[in-house]
């Protein structure tokens, strides 16, 4: 059998998705398994065991190696449907649920083009492109959305009964090598499980917890327990990583430059990760780091780590711009979260 997993951004939400993955491969151990994903994302999918191929669309450049094919330029997006369609797949599963992901499993020439119904997507005129909608279980009590919600893993799951694959459990198969830079930060902070991480980074601007507060968590931290902090950072975010650092009363240093598999080990050697809803967050969940997230504009319940030993610290309830990435009301709910509030969050974790 032939799948294609068609979930193309962003570096969370992929991770989210990797579970669909793991349990393909346990349901179906013979199958051969490519992700369809865009080149700004695909290096997470480098590190994860399982597929066949990574599939690279919207690339800037055109290249093929033992586990990947990528397709650059506007000629790349015409070369990547021929692709495709050459493959012959027996099944595309769109985890994404946007016009342009259903397109893409449209285009693949599938036997089977599987997505969520049109109630759970964001944009709804996807499911016109599926040939079979799958729409989640609900647990009682539950909503489709909101803090009574599925997590999205178990949303991204409950797709596979398409396939008469059931399956709960959650199993990332990502298996990171940090490279020699990120091993020797990693010693001189203290050594595995010696050192605190805080990325205070994220795409939306109201996902950032204030840089003075994560500068202010790691001086009390290191006060109380001995941890130092390692404060890691992306593209344009060294300012930000930077103002935490200049706070921090020399508790907190830069992490190197990081390649998402250097992240990767530097989220599972952590004591702990302090984080808002963003990317690296859920490679620390992916990596078993303990975990302390900060929610405003997203419903953790929904996003939030899945291990009941993680601590979430959330104002999504007092939110009124949930999954925008711009605050409605020009003071963002997350900064309603006090520095004593994550600093007993943290010990809390740390304790368990």
């Amino acid at each position: 059998m032939k799948i294609l997993l068609v979930r193309l951004s962003a570096l969370g939400d992929i991770v989210h998705a990797l579970p669909v993955l793991s349990a393909l491969r346990r349901a179906l151990p013979q199958a051969s398994i490519d992700w369809l994903v865009e080149e700004n994302y695909a290096a997470i999918l480098s590190i994860a065991s399982g597929l066949r191929r990574r599939i690279i669309v919207r690339a800037t450049r055109s290249f093929q190696s033992e586990d990947a094919l990528s397709f650059g330029g506007a000629v790349g997006y015409v070369q990547a449907v021929a692709y495709l369609r050459a493959e012959h797949y027996d099944a595309a599963i769109d985890l994404q649920g946007l016009i342009k992901s259903a397109m893409w499993a449209r285009l693949s020439g599938a036997a089977r083009v599987i997505g969520f119904d049109a109630a759970h997507l964001r944009e709804p005129q996807a499911a016109f492109l599926y040939s079979e909608t799958v729409t989640p279980a609900k647990r009682p009590g539950q909503q489709a959305n909101g803090p009574t919600g599925d997590h999205v893993i178990q949303k991204n799951l409950s797709i596979l009964s398409a396939l008469q694959i059931n399956s709960d459990a959650v199993e990332l198969p990502l298996t990171p090598h940090a490279g020699a830079e990120s091993l020797a930060a990693i010693d001189a902070a203290g050594g595995p499980r010696r050192f605190v991480v805080i990325n205070p980074g994220a795409a939306w601007p109201n996902k950032r917890w204030p840089p003075d507060r994560f500068g202010a968590l790691a001086a009390v931290l290191q006060q109380r327990t001995g941890l130092r902090s390692l404060v890691t950072w992306g593209p344009s975010e060294r300012d930000l990583a930077d103002s935490v650092i200049a706070a921090s009363s020399g508790a907190a240093v830069l992490a190197p430059p990081t390649s998402v598999e250097d992240l990767a080990g530097l989220m599972r050697d952590a004591a702990l990760v302090v984080s808002g809803d963003t990317g690296p967050l859920h490679i620390g969940a992916a990596m078993g780091a303990p975990l302390v997230g900060l929610y405003g504009p997203t419903w953790p319940e929904r996003n939030g780590p899945w291990d009941p030993q993680d601590v979430v610290i959330s104002r999504a309830t007092v939110c009124v711009c949930h999954h925008k990435r711009q605050c409605l009301r020009g003071s963002p709910c997350i900064n309603e979260i006090t520095l004593d509030e994550v600093v007993a969050a943290s010990e809390t974790r740390l304790g368990r």
